[in-house]
């Protein structure tokens, strides 16, 4: 499938500055590596065969923080947390993060296609995180076949929206935009 030739293409970003107050990344993988070592939160977890499951928790300085369970196969799809920077950590298990080394316009597209050499994937085992900026665009997944795993997400600001893309090689499509009354 390509692009509509109208579909700006999209490159590497170069950097992007962290929106000012609160917890910088390296703060929230700080927090969310801490929490995710810590066996009583991490038992504290419902799972659930089939879905994801989460609970809010409280973050550092005015964070949001979610602890999630992920069963065998289940992920998150394409996104972004728009303007909040943030973090996770692995708990249990084992995490694979797709992700996108390109800064994104924050509104006024539908389509756009990919520039090479922008995907990134990582492996997240239990005890080892990451952290990014603002418009970071990824998917995460539990790839295991049998295994749960869990992680602890802290965000800054909390998040105004999240938004769905679907993908196509290098085609990516605006689907949907959540609001943080679609997930609390």
């Amino acid at each position: 499938m390509s692009a509509p030739a109208s579909a700006p293409s999209y490159a590497p970003e170069s950097g992007s500055t962290a929106a000012a107050g609160g917890p910088t990344a390296a703060e929230l993988l700080d927090f969310a590596l801490r929490t995710a070592a810590d066996p009583a939160i991490v038992a504290s977890l419902p799972l659930d065969p089939e879905g994801r499951t989460w609970v809010r928790l409280d973050g550092p300085d005015g964070s949001e923080a979610w602890l999630i369970g992920w069963p065998p196969g289940t992920g998150t799809g394409w996104h972004d947390h728009a303007e909040s920077r943030g973090a996770f950590a692995t708990a249990r298990g084992r995490l694979t993060e797709h992700s996108l080394a390109v800064r994104l316009p924050s509104e006024g597209w539908k389509s756009l296609e990919l520039a090479p050499d922008v995907d990134r994937h990582r492996t997240l085992d239990a005890g080892s995180g990451r952290a990014f900026r603002e418009h970071h665009v990824h998917e995460v997944l539990n790839e295991a076949p049998a295994e749960h795993a869990i992680s602890v997400h802290a965000y800054y600001p909390p998040l105004p929206l999240i938004r769905r893309y679907s993908r196509s090689g290098p085609v990516l499509n605006l689907e949907h935009v959540e609001r943080p009354a679609d997930w609390q």
